[in-house]
């Protein structure tokens, strides 16, 4: 790998933001503070990408739409917020400009724009998309509540690219979780009761064990869906 491709960028450590921030770091912002609040530092893991990640370079808040169709995804909306902010001295700052990208499978738990055993979508870009956060750090999404497929419990994937010294990009890519009781409620409606009931919960699922914990969201009821903010802070040096 060329050494101007290496990530410059790494997550604090849970022990890391308890030593430079508090405990008190934790504790996440209301939703009527954003506007003056910063963004929570708290500890994520890294997590894999994993086989369905593709680079479509999709600038757009409302990812739920096939752009070559115009076909919308059938699920529960979802308004996802991401709360980006940066670890600068014994502070947390809001970390404008950077690029978060968002991937996620549909109510069915099929990816678009890959192929697999069990669906060939290629050429599809349903539920893909990034956004850039703004001064306040954040990056709003507006997509489905995820279905589920074999093998794994209910996620969205998400990367996180910012640029670093000498133009070095900084990458940080996880996975967000979701309460298995919201999950529930959700998926015992259309279209994802079609499915049927899923065999793997947070708890069982390999990767939510390896610090999902720290990845969990647990979604709020709204008007016409749900909404959930996301925040994380990262190092970068």
């Amino acid at each position: 790998m060329d050494p101007d491709d290496m990530p410059v960028g790494r997550l604090l450590s849970r022990r890391e933001v308890l030593v430079l921030l508090g405990a008190a770091a934790f504790a996440p912002p209301r939703r009527s503070q954003r506007s003056s609040l910063l963004p929570s530092c708290v500890a994520r893991p890294r997590q894999t990408e994993g086989p369905y990640y593709v680079d479509e370079r999709l600038n757009r808040s409302d990812i739920r739409s096939d752009p070559t169709s115009g076909v919308v995804s059938a699920g529960i909306p979802l308004a996802l917020t991401f709360l980006v902010s940066q670890i600068a001295g014994d502070a947390c700052r809001p970390l404008a400009g950077a690029q978060v990208d968002v991937w996620q499978c549909d109510a069915m738990g099929i990816y678009s724009d890959v192929t697999d055993p069990g669906f060939n979508t290629v050429g599809q870009k349903f539920l893909r998309g990034y956004q850039v956060t703004d001064q306040a750090g954040q990056a709003a999404f507006r997509t489905i509540y995820p279905g589920w497929y074999a093998g794994r419990t209910v996620h969205t994937h998400f990367k996180v690219r910012t640029p670093g010294t000498r133009a070095r990009a900084a990458e940080f890519t996880s996975q967000i979780y979701f309460d298995d009781a919201v999950t529930d409620r959700v998926h015992a409606l259309p279209p994802y009761a079609a499915k049927g009931s899923r065999a793997v919960r947070n708890a069982r699922d390999g990767i939510f064990r390896r610090g999902g914990d720290q990845l969990l969201v647990v979604p709020r009821e709204v008007r016409d869906g749900y909404e959930a903010d996301f925040s994380l802070g990262l190092q970068l040096t």
